[in-house]
């Protein structure tokens, strides 16, 4: 059966689709909102890219256990109502007239916080639903999904900050995560019971055992290296992308939203392509030339010329290409994840893997709006692409080199 016709998997389908819709406007938004009604500078865009990010190493401290213990669909819906209701503050407080730039911080940071608790939960949720050999078909359908909100939600952003104020087009994502909590709250399938037998978890227990899972299994270990080293070189981008376009390359928020756009398009296509590649190449070399790949086509973004029609145009094949391989990366690496290791452990080792990642980022933000604001956002972004590039090369040299089929899952080492 496909996974397509599991009523149950369409619900989580259809809340992930609405949500990430929304969270697109948002992603996109805060920035928005800080350079063209706060005029923020680009030290200001690092700290908050920093705030959008270093709530993954809190998070994924503190939740992998607690997710490994707790009905997960019940953190879905709580983390999707906790976004609604914080991102609401930022229309009211514009109404009030007292947004400011660290109302901005305070909601990217618990935005981010509730985001990061929602993506471990649902990476631990899904082998619960569907099937395990259903997996990279699930992942590869919800990924698509993100893909068309990808397209659609950068480039409404663009019109909605043009058209409205930036605070009352933030909040349009706060709906979107309301009718997310809907959709999740009619799936009816049981959850496996969580096991409370032993003593209560210790957060600190927790986070030890999720990195030595990931790091003793050797198939994941080079996808926590990965992850960590992209999240440290990708998070320039988050820090200076939008400044770069709007201030370097001269594009008009509308511009910009459709050329972030452009990679949702990308995304789509590569998650269409993530099993042929696999299959063509196997999972493990997939994983790293799809990376590899994706490192290059970076490059395009910071040799972009200074003006709106080139410049453009650039940006675009970036978006394109560099998501569509980005994409494919993605979801073989989370499909493999959710294969070899058992579902007791998902969350605490999805909570390792967004640790690591996000105090990555978070160093990578505040580095690159510091070097922004030194050097300036092109010299900044040629520097995270180097790095970038360099990235692939941890899996080249690791067992997922010879990694050809998707694993059916053969145990845990260490829990």
């Amino acid at each position: 059966m496909s996974v397509a016709a599991n009523p149950d998997f369409r619900k989580l389908w259809a809340a992930q689709a609405v949500s990430g819709f929304g969270a697109r406007i948002t992603r996109e938004g805060l920035p928005m909102m800080a350079v063209l009604v706060l005029a923020a500078s680009p030290g200001q865009l690092g700290l908050l890219a920093a705030l959008s990010t270093a709530p993954a190493l809190v998070v994924g401290l503190a939740a992998g256990g607690f997710v490994d213990c707790t009905r997960r669909r019940g953190v879905l819906i709580t983390a999707d109502l906790v976004r609604a209701a914080v991102l609401l503050t930022l229309p009211a407080t514009a109404v009030l007239g007292v947004l400011n730039i660290w109302l901005v911080y305070g909601a990217a940071a618990l935005v981010a916080g509730a985001s990061v608790l929602f993506d471990i939960a649902d990476h631990a949720y899904l082998p619960g639903l569907i099937d395990r050999d259903q997996l990279t078909d699930g992942n590869a359908r919800l990924s698509a999904t993100e893909s068309v909100a990808e397209i659609a939600g950068p480039a409404l952003a663009g019109l909605l900050f043009q058209w409205l104020t930036a605070p009352f087009a933030v909040a349009v994502n706060a709906v979107t995560y309301a009718i997310s909590a809907v959709f999740l709250g009619t799936i009816r399938k049981p959850e496996p019971e969580p096991d409370r037998s032993g003593p209560a978890p210790v957060w600190r227990q927790d986070v030890a055992a999720g990195f030595r899972i990931a790091w003793l299994e050797q198939r994941v270990r080079p996808l926590l290296l990965m992850s960590a080293a992209s999240a440290l070189f990708g998070s320039f981008f988050s820090a200076l992308y939008v400044v770069f376009a709007l201030r370097v390359l001269h594009l008009t928020p509308a511009l910009l939203g459709f050329t972030i756009a452009a990679g949702g398009i990308g995304a789509l296509a590569g998650a269409m392509l993530a099993q042929p590649i696999a299959r063509l190449f196997g999972v493990g070399p997939a994983i790293t030339l799809t990376l590899a790949g994706s490192a290059l086509s970076a490059l395009l973004i910071p040799l972009a010329p200074a003006n709106p029609e080139f410049g453009t145009a650039f940006l675009v094949a970036a978006q394109l290409f560099g998501d569509a391989l980005a994409t494919a990366s993605l979801i073989l690496a989370a499909s493999l994840r959710q294969s070899i290791l058992p579902q007791a452990a998902l969350g605490r080792v999805g909570g390792a893997f967004h640790a690591a990642g996000g105090g990555m980022a978070a160093l990578g933000a505040l580095a690159g709006g510091a070097l922004g604001g030194a050097f300036g956002p092109r010299e900044a972004l040629l520097a995270a692409v180097s790095g970038l590039i360099l990235v692939p090369m941890i899996g080249l040299f690791s067992p997922l080199r010879r990694l050809g089929e998707m694993p059916a899952g053969d145990g845990e080492p260490g829990t």
